[in-house]
């Protein structure tokens, strides 16, 4: 296939279009069904880049949960914990633990579960079944992936009556070194950005604190390449082999660190005891658990016989700030990446509230020394790697 037409552009009123090769040359991926647009395919295609590059740093399955051309979710298959399978809501898939492509993607979906709906899923290696299962019962645009096996594409098939977007990416493929892109009429071209995201970006530790274990190392590799596909402004924080909060296109660097922990936090207080154990009533829709979580966790939900007599069986007991509290100092261990250098110390002392310990940033500021003045105050790691991450 050469070219495929599409129903409209980013909006209904820029037509016509279309996604082509300029040199001629087939597209390098298949619509195995349904009908992808032009959004679509640019959360597709960078989503694709994105596992790609995880699966080849860390050498595990990995998927993506993307929307609006950024990552909701990125993560590598690392195991879960019985709490955390509650709170992504896949405690009940059968299966799941014997499938690191489907941890995978429960990981990437789960830790924004909000942001995640109606995302466009990249995964790494082939969908499996189970994979397939996850995804057919969430409300998603569609799949990018380099293969799929027969029961997997079945299950797919009839996502959506026949209109889930379900494309088939050649896995050797490499673009070219150089790309261009249109804006107002006006060609800008630049070459590929094929920096490579290792472990040696992280040799240059400038703090007192210098103990990077694997899993850290793992994490902050999980943190760059989610930054590599990010729209800029970026910072992510990482736990477990996955994105627990993306701060991503904002103009300040602390307002990145600010909406990325405010996530992370969220994530945290999710598993709580007393949010895995809401008395939802028997039916209620996985949407529709999210964001009565979060709204009960925000103070939100109980305080009108409206909001929770549609949903809970009992009204929920309140959630304190005390317990609050006390929840999110047991949040540790956590990896920040930032896609350029920090200006000030203050995203550090933001990213300290959320548990972080490791960090990877580029460095470069004129504030340098009081950025690892900030780490060193909180016992931190900070690699600097000399790589910056922009991503328009």
């Amino acid at each position: 296939m050469r070219e495929l037409a599409l129903k409209y552009g980013c909006n209904p009123n820029q037509k016509p279009a279309r996604v082509y090769m300029a040199d001629g040359l087939a597209l390098p991926f298949r619509v195995l069904s349904g009908a992808p647009g032009y959004i679509n395919l640019l959360d597709a295609l960078n989503a694709w880049q994105l596992v790609r590059a995880l699966k080849a740093a860390t050498g595990l399955p990995a998927a993506a949960s993307f929307k609006h051309v950024s990552p909701a979710g990125a993560a590598v298959a690392v195991p879960m914990d019985s709490s955390l399978k509650r709170a992504y809501f896949v405690d009940d898939v059968p299966g799941l633990d014997d499938s690191p492509l489907a941890v995978a993607y429960a990981r990437a979906r789960g830790a924004d579960r909000l942001c995640s709906f109606g995302d466009f899923i990249a995964l790494s290696d082939p969908c499996d079944e189970t994979t397939a299962r996850i995804i057919g019962r969430e409300v998603s645009d569609g799949v990018i992936a380099p293969g799929y096996s027969e029961a997997a594409l079945a299950i797919l098939a009839k996502k959506r009556k026949g209109s889930y977007a379900v494309l088939a990416m050649e896995a050797g493929y490499a673009p070219k070194p150089r790309e261009a892109r249109d804006v107002f009429g006006i060609t800008l071209e630049q070459g590929y950005n094929d920096a490579e995201i290792s472990e040696s970006l992280l040799a240059n530790i400038v703090t007192a604190n210098s103990t990077l274990p694997a899993a850290a190392k793992r994490d902050l590799m999980v943190a760059l390449i989610t930054l590599k596909y990010t729209q800029s402004n970026s910072v992510c924080f990482v736990k477990d082999g996955q994105v627990i909060g993306n701060g991503a296109g904002q103009q300040s660097r602390v307002h990145c660190t600010r909406l990325a922990g405010s996530k992370a936090d969220l994530w945290h207080l999710r598993q709580h005891e007393k949010a895995l154990n809401l008395p939802f009533k028997e039916g209620t829709g996985r949407p529709e658990k999210d964001n009565a979580v979060d709204d009960y966790l925000s103070g939100r939900a109980g305080g009108s016989p409206d909001d929770w007599q549609a949903l809970f069986t009992r009204e929920p007991e309140p959630f304190t700030e005390a317990e609050r509290q006390a929840w999110m100092r047991t949040l540790a261990g956590v990896s920040l990446g930032s896609d350029a250098f920090f200006p000030f110390p203050d995203s550090i002392d933001r990213a300290a509230e959320s548990g972080v310990r490791y960090v990877a940033q580029p460095g470069g500021s004129v504030r340098d020394d009081l950025v690892i003045e900030a780490c060193n105050r909180y016992g931190m790691v900070m690699a600097m790697t000399g790589l910056r991450l922009f991503h328009h």
